[in-house]
């Protein structure tokens, strides 16, 4: 069991990425023929996509946190030495955590209302709290990888090590 909870927490966004893309290209794939081919188009499609596209975007926020590859200026690091650059990072992840609780809040309130009045989507007419909760469900996985970032950043901070900085996307 711990082998897979391992597994999960290091490729768990990885895999929940792949499965919504390979979802929204496939489907799109498939109503462009079907426009193009057969002059016919159905709107589930465009809601698959659309839907898909809101998943993609919120667990990719999560596995950007947890990469520390989300948009920061990051001028200031360069010339600070390691302890205040690891106070900055703890900083950050605070004022992060501290927005993220507030939207999953008010995210998960919207889904409870959609819940509530039973509403649906228009082509699917499936319940739209399962596409709603993308975003509750995203803010969620953000604040479990900006706890684990507090953790690991206390840890090296306590130990002496260098923190964390992530990956750089241009060198």
């Amino acid at each position: 069991m711990s082998k897979i909870l391992s597994n999960i927490n290091r490729n768990g966004e990885r895999w929940l990425l792949l499965v919504f893309y390979v979802m929204l290209v496939l489907t799109m794939f498939v109503e462009v023929v079907r426009r193009e081919v057969f002059a016919y188009s159905s709107i589930w499609g465009e809601e698959i996509v659309r839907y898909s596209f809101i998943y993609l975007a919120w667990i990719g926020a999560a596995a950007a946190v947890k990469e520390r590859g989300h948009i920061r200026i990051d001028v200031l690091m360069q010339y600070v030495g390691p302890r205040v650059k690891a106070f900055l990072y703890v900083f950050g992840d605070i004022v992060m955590f501290a927005v993220s609780v507030v939207a999953f809040y008010w995210s998960l309130e919207t889904v409870l209302v959609s819940a509530k009045f039973g509403s649906v989507t228009h082509g699917l007419r499936i319940s739209q709290v399962w596409f709603l909760m993308a975003v509750p469900f995203g803010f969620g996985l953000v604040l479990l990888r900006l706890a684990q970032s507090f953790i690991r950043d206390l840890r090296d901070l306590r130990d002496g090590r260098p923190v964390y900085e992530g990956d750089k996307l241009f060198d």
